[in-house]
């Protein structure tokens, strides 16, 4: 995300979505071939030993460099890259870059003054506006994960084949990932907000084919329909709303709020069996539905909640407190950032002033 460049941040965070996708897709067909659990579970974790090269393969974060002042390795990086891009940096480049290090160390926002946990918290408590949107992006993440993976767990309970029930529910992810390029014409907000709640009240509705339908197979496949609605609105909210929280935390501790995110999810992951299995708790049709209407009306609360996150499309990311302050202040006059107008030159900046070439890195 840090690479590219406001135009082009949406691509970057939406074409790795098709890997998740692929992967819940063939894990139907991994699943069907490997049916004994154990095998299936290695086939599934052994391959994430590959992972360890990430440490050598991919570089630190120039912004989390900067912050911490650490502007040679920051330097290095940025040259690294523009080598590999065949890009040329200018000295007008460096020296700008060097004006800007040397202002910014001269202001209150110094780049190398990181909050610790506690201060964080604090700072937080102290700004309520800060607390309430750090709130709802914790409880859209929580539901977000228990929806999409409590979802996924449902399938068997569909009363159709489980296997291709959760391929189905595997290949709607190709759509909703197809459906987010709109956040670059239309923001973020809008598409997020309308997915949580047309899933979710797609889920909701199930309680009626249960209640009013009596051919069973014709059930099933309706309510396998209305489920897999549900996860469309799950899997947009799961990809915006990961673009989203980094564009709205700043630099200096995006890396830790995003973590503190990831942990809500996985409590939400951790809610989703519990939830999933509720129809074996309470007997009927409504049994049946229970799950459904319990994730239906999380998903429809976190996405009216979602509206009062503010927009980020096109705008630059917020480095300190104060610029998430102010990012607050300016929600409702978004800045319109262009690709700059030299790009394919030998001028780019580490934001908006990113050359294609050094962005694609």
């Amino acid at each position: 995300m840090e690479w590219v460049s406001p135009a082009y941040r949406m691509h970057a965070g939406i074409i790795i979505e098709y890997f998740f996708a692929l992967g819940v897709s063939l894990l139907a067909g991994i699943a069907y071939l490997l049916k004994e659990w154990p095998y299936l579970e290695l086939a599934c974790s052994v391959p994430t030993a590959l992972f360890l090269s990430f440490f050598w393969l991919i570089p630190e974060s120039p912004r989390w460099l900067l912050s911490k002042g650490r502007i040679t390795e920051c330097k290095q990086i940025i040259q690294k890259v523009a080598n590999f891009n065949g890009v040329q940096l200018s000295e007008k480049f460096w020296t700008e870059f060097d004006d800007d290090y040397q202002k910014s160390e001269k202001t209150d926002k110094s780049p190398n003054e990181t909050p610790s946990a506690v201060e964080i918290a604090i700072l937080l408590f102290h700004s309520p506006r800060l607390l309430i949107r750090t709130v709802i992006i914790f409880f859209n993440w929580l539901v977000v994960s228990m929806v999409y993976y409590g979802l996924s767990m449902n399938s068997g309970n569909m009363g159709v084949d489980i296997y291709v029930s959760f391929l189905i529910s595997g290949l709607v992810e190709f759509v909703g990932y197809t459906f987010c390029f709109v956040i670059d014409r239309v923001g973020r907000k809008a598409p997020h907000c309308g997915a949580m709640v047309l899933g979710g009240l797609a889920c909701i509705c199930t309680i009626f084919t249960d209640l009013y339908l009596d051919d069973a197979e014709t059930k099933n496949w309706i309510n396998v329909a209305l489920a897999n609605v549900g996860k469309f609105g799950a899997t947009v909210g799961f990809a915006l709303i990961y673009i989203w929280s980094a564009e709205l935390f700043p630099t200096i501790i995006r890396n830790s709020q995003m973590g503190a995110s990831s942990m809500f999810a996985r409590i939400g992951g951790m809610l989703a069996p519990f939830i999933a299995n509720l129809g074996k708790i309470v007997p009927g049709d409504f049994g049946r539905s229970l799950p459904l209407m319990v994730f239906g009306g999380a998903t429809v609360s976190a996405g009216l909640l979602s509206l009062f996150l503010p927009e980020t499309n096109k705008r630059m990311l917020p480095e300190t407190i104060d610029d998430a302050e102010d990012f607050m202040n300016l929600s409702e006059k978004p800045r319109s950032i262009e690709p700059n107008e030299n790009q394919g030159h030998d001028d780019p900046g580490l934001e908006g002033g990113t050359t294609t070439k050094l962005s694609s890195y």
